[in-house]
């Protein structure tokens, strides 16, 4: 791993949602993805983790905040530019049915990103490819001119991961790329990743919400909790000592295969709160057993605490 690759400076984005009433789905997220690194995004369903991807690569714009790409914002790119950042920058979406075209073969899905960006000289050419593409991602060639519809879940998301690699990306997200498929496959479809990240040097934003299949793919990993970064670090120091409360409760909610293991995950309080509405301070305060006066008037900010970056004033006076 090298220098930063993308970075995104005080994201935030909100959604109409009636009259003067809005989604605040991200809210003043700062990060850095590095060169051939994997970042991994996680939290529960609706913090923010899926907006955030999109943010990243472009295809939403944000309401407030920078991406910048090797080091130059998007905001400050002209046309030519901003054309040639998103060919660097791709995507994998979570349901791979939903994601390709039905009425498209595999050979003119995997075509499409390479004429598009006149990748080849022709049609031969452009059919040589995909057929690599194809062999690279473990689909057989002779599936050439199938449809969707013909192939199972875990063959469908390895023809979109070869859209995305087709034109030679910087960087992929990945939104819940697992998430729709068999346990045995979802580990095919991961070990496919590290081997495409391997031999092709590419970065990953990693967007999921099963904390296992995170810590299996991702160099540094990045909690969420309603629009925001509550806990980020090294992949391993992370999990093994984690120190946000929010952190605490999802590791702890991870099921255990060791039968003689009898521990109870301890329960959240209360509702998930309103991302409409959000709590004053601690977006997490809540739902916190630990919870003080101080959590509801000062929103804690990311800071150094042993080996992450934690927002949790609890976590502050304790180091």
């Amino acid at each position: 791993m090298s220098g930063v690759l993308l970075e995104a400076r005080n994201l935030s984005k909100d959604f109409p949602a009636g009259r003067k009433r809005f989604v605040h789905a991200v809210a003043g997220v700062s990060l850095q993805i590095r060169e051939g690194e994997t970042l991994g995004i996680v939290g529960e369903s609706g913090c923010g983790k899926s907006t955030l991807g999109r943010i990243m690569i472009g295809l939403i714009e944000p309401s407030s905040g920078d991406v910048l790409f090797r080091g130059k914002a998007f905001a400050e790119m002209n046309g030519n530019e901003r054309q040639a950042c998103r060919r660097e920058l791709q995507m994998v979406f979570q349901d791979p049915y939903a994601s390709l075209n039905p009425r498209m073969t595999v050979r003119d899905l995997i075509a499409e990103p390479l004429e598009t960006w006149k990748i080849c000289s022709g049609r031969e050419e452009t059919t040589r490819r995909v057929l690599e593409l194809m062999q690279a991602v473990g689909v057989p060639g002779e599936f050439l001119h199938r449809y969707p519809h013909q192939f199972s879940g875990g063959q469908r998301q390895r023809i979109g991961i070869a859209r995305a690699i087709a034109i030679d990306p910087a960087l992929i997200v990945c939104d819940e790329p697992t998430s729709a498929l068999d346990v045995s496959v979802q580990n095919q479809i991961l070990n496919l990743l590290r081997e495409l990240q391997r031999k092709q040097h590419l970065s990953y934003l990693f967007i999921s919400h099963d904390i296992s299949v995170v810590r299996h793919i991702s160099d540094r990993v990045a909690v969420m909790f309603l629009g925001k970064i509550c806990e980020t670090g090294p992949t391993e120091e992370l999990f093994r000592h984690p120190r946000h409360p929010y952190t605490r409760f999802l590791l702890e909610a991870v099921p255990q295969p060791d039968p003689r293991r009898r521990t109870q995950a301890a329960l959240l309080l209360g509702d998930p709160p309103s991302a409409i509405q959000p709590p004053s301070g601690c977006p997490f305060r809540t739902r916190c057993p630990y919870a003080t006066d101080r959590c509801a008037g000062e929103e804690p900010r990311l800071q150094k605490t042993g080996g992450t970056e934690t927002a949790c004033h609890m976590t502050y006076e304790s180091t």
